[in-house]
């Protein structure tokens, strides 16, 4: 952790003590709240701190929510996030910061200078699903609290494989993701692999510190099944095709998606550093 503030080293070092389930079901219990006074107080504290802009949101009055959860899972007006024109383009598929992107070495992403985690493992133990991404790209996105927290399909898709990994739930900052290694396979998540026109695709949602559960279009809330398991997804009954740019899912709390292509899939646009602000429906890559 060299190079981290005290203060960063104190809160890298904490989560491996704290309750981390517990306190997330905590703060997932209490947006869920209806109680009025609650409500209010919430989502007016929540804006006194960040930089929400209300205006794009299909419902702009903050007190018109029935819960902090709906107001933090608030959804944007029609045309808030135009699509790129060139309808080969592969899109961003959520607002927030680019983390990491550049090609899949074998079974290995980048997570931060000098981390790398596995594919498969993120995948949920699926080394034959993580070779057909072998070669191709990826591009890691982390959610801030006042971005836009619903996640979209970078390219038109028929789902094949969806399932919910159990696991930690640390923070994903930036500063957690540089000093803890394989974070994104540490954490739970939910893991969305498609067929698309392009070749395969995967969507994966991680879970993160103080984020209550993760939720898809087509099934609703996510939640373990308590035996600490991977949990398959039904994926055929019946089938689920999203078109691009569609919703595909949204965090009850702030995280972070990882998007990957396969090989012969489309490539990653130049000027995709670290640290670039990024919005649904950008272009993030286009065919090679």
């Amino acid at each position: 952790m060299s190079g981290r503030s005290l203060g960063e080293r104190a809160f890298i070092g904490l989560q491996y003590l704290l309750p981390q389930h517990v306190l997330s079901r905590l703060v997932g219990w209490v947006a869920e709240c209806r109680v009025a006074l609650v409500r209010r107080f919430l989502v007016r504290t929540f804006l006194s701190h960040y930089p929400v802009d209300l205006t794009e949101a299909a419902q702009p009055e903050p007190d018109a929510y029935a819960s902090f959860n709906d107001f933090f899972t608030r959804r944007l007006k029609a045309g808030a996030r135009p699509l790129d024109a060139d309808p080969r383009a592969a899109l961003c598929p959520a607002d927030g910061t680019l983390s990491q992107s550049g090609p899949v070495a074998g079974d290995t992403l980048l997570q931060a200078k000098g981390i790398d985690y596995s594919a498969a493992a993120l995948l949920g133990g699926d080394p034959a699903q993580a070779s057909k991404f072998a070669g191709g790209a990826f591009a890691t996105i982390y959610l801030a609290p006042p971005n836009y927290h619903r996640v979209h399909m970078p390219l038109a898709g028929t789902l094949r494989v969806a399932r919910f990994v159990p696991g930690d739930l640390f923070s994903v900052n930036a500063a957690t993701a540089a000093s803890v290694p394989g974070l994104f396979t540490r954490n739970e998540r939910v893991v969305c692999i498609f067929d698309t026109p392009a070749g395969p695709m995967a969507v994966v949602l991680v879970g993160a510190l103080f984020v209550g559960s993760m939720s898809l279009a087509w099934a609703g809330r996510i939640r373990a099944d308590g035996g600490g398991r991977v949990h398959e997804l039904a994926v055929h009954d019946p089938i689920i095709a999203l078109d691009r740019g569609a919703e595909l899912g949204w965090f009850n709390m702030g995280s972070t998606v990882v998007v990957l292509f396969g090989p012969r899939g489309p490539a990653l646009v130049e000027g995709l550093a670290p640290g670039r602000a990024v919005r649904v429906g950008e272009r993030l890559a286009l065919p090679r």
